[in-house]
């Protein structure tokens, strides 16, 4: 059959289009495009805001029309907490976050004898990690490998708990053989990635920790870069720092989880820190990796978020000098405590929050680049964009340089100026 995958969200979900096309291309399937005709559609949902549903529901009305006698199955986050209303617009074969062999089996049948099929699990009963193919097709340069599903904190404003179930974490020795396959493939990089992976290992009950698996993969592959993905701040301690910082192939960029700069807003979050737990994870992550970028996210327009609160929050944000920041106005999630909350601000505060922040992280993104201008970093390159090659140093910053047959190169690049959403260099 011939079939097309769109991915909504975030990592953990293009980790999971990756080992579905490459499980279905083993099978002797052919893709196509998504705004073509195929046999089969599948949609693999995301369900993080009211905006990334309303995206999955017009997706799918639109290769129904766009198809009428085409398969569509629809999985992800979205699917596992509403598959009512998937099911209603007519879709084949519906399953959640998990299953992801018997939902490609399923799409088969379909195809073949028009059957539908709508299976989905109890999330919050799942103890097993579903292992699948790391990587992902041969054109790119970097492969994600998932090493964590899950999440237990039930931070009031998030409904990933419920769509992913608990911690569930691949054991290590699976994840170093994985690296070794992508290595052996040609990945450059390896991005390690999970729905919260600072919380591998917990399910093992034996003291198992993030930095453990960090440094194995790092003595694995050393011809690979390692990249992280999102961190929550109490894994950045003196432990993890010093057991990391010898590795010269683990880049040195640290996505650390905020969400809001005020700690009477971090409270009604149930996050599991205040800012002064976080500054010192940024301290000690500028302390042991110099010159590393620090990326964040944050939530505006909280319920309840006072002006004064959210100004503590570009306060925060100037402090600890992020080199990108992600900038979300809050989402009403139903079955979520903060939906219930008091406060709930409108469209208006929303936008002009979003506004204000983005300019204090344009400003610091700036700054930081800027502070790169003269030095020369190593640069894994991609692909080509506006005549130059481009790619990005180990600290995620976008690199533009002149040059031919650079893809999947990793080369020196003195760095001159800031050009377009990253930097502008030239081969050393």
């Amino acid at each position: 059959m011939k079939y097309s995958i769109f991915t909504l969200g975030c990592k953990v979900n293009q980790y999971e289009t990756q080992a579905m096309e490459q499980l279905l291309d083993a099978r002797g399937h052919e893709q196509g495009q998504f705004d073509g005709i195929c046999d089969c559609y599948i949609i693999n949902t995301c369900t993080v805001t009211a905006v990334s549903d309303k995206k999955s529901r017009n997706l799918i009305r639109r290769v129904r029309k766009q198809n009428p006698d085409a398969v569509i199955g629809v999985c992800g986050c979205y699917a596992q907490v509403h598959p009512e209303a998937i099911q209603a617009l007519d879709v084949d074969v519906v399953v959640g976050t998990s299953g992801r062999e018997e939902f490609l089996h399923q799409l088969e049948q379909a195809v073949l004898a028009h059957t539908r099929y709508a299976q989905v699990d109890d999330a919050l009963r799942r103890r097993e990690f579903e292992v699948l193919p790391a990587g992902g097709m041969a054109a790119r340069t970097r492969a994600l490998i998932k090493v964590q599903d899950g999440c237990c904190n039930f931070c009031t404003y998030c409904i990933i708990p419920y769509a992913r179930g608990p911690v569930r974490s691949l054991p290590l020795d699976t994840a170093v053989e994985q690296a070794r396959q992508c290595a052996q493939a040609g990945y450059r990089e390896l991005v390690i990635t999970g729905i919260e992976i600072s919380s591998w290992g917990v399910d093992f009950k034996d003291g198992s920790k993030l930095q453990d698996l960090l440094a194995a993969l790092c003595r694995a592959v050393p011809q690979c870069r390692i990249r992280l993905g999102s961190l929550e701040p109490r894994t950045v301690d003196e432990a993890f720092c010093q057991a990391l910082a010898g590795f010269d192939n683990l880049c040195p960029q640290f996505h650390l989880s905020l969400q809001s700069g005020s700690d009477t807003v971090l409270q009604r979050m149930r996050r599991k820190y205040d800012t002064a737990r976080y500054l010192e994870s940024v301290r000690l992550l500028k302390q042991y990796f110099p010159g590393c970028a620090v990326t964040t996210d944050l939530i505006v327009a909280f319920p309840g978020e006072t002006e004064a609160e959210f100004q503590q929050s570009l306060d925060f944000l100037q402090t600890c000098r992020f080199s990108l920041v992600h900038i979300f106005p809050y989402s009403r999630r139903d079955g979520t405590p903060a939906a219930s909350m008091p406060g709930q601000h409108g469209n208006a505060v929303k936008e002009a929050r979003a506004a204000r922040a983005a300019q204090v992280a344009a400003q610091l993104e700036a700054e930081y680049d800027e502070a790169m201008v003269g030095q020369v970093y190593p640069v894994l390159f991609e692909q080509v964009e506006h005549d130059h090659y481009t790619g990005h140093a180990p600290n995620y910053v976008k690199v533009y340089a002149k040059g031919e047959d650079l893809h999947n190169e990793i080369r020196p690049v003195k760095i001159t100026g800031l050009f377009r959403d990253g930097v502008l260099g030239e081969l050393v």
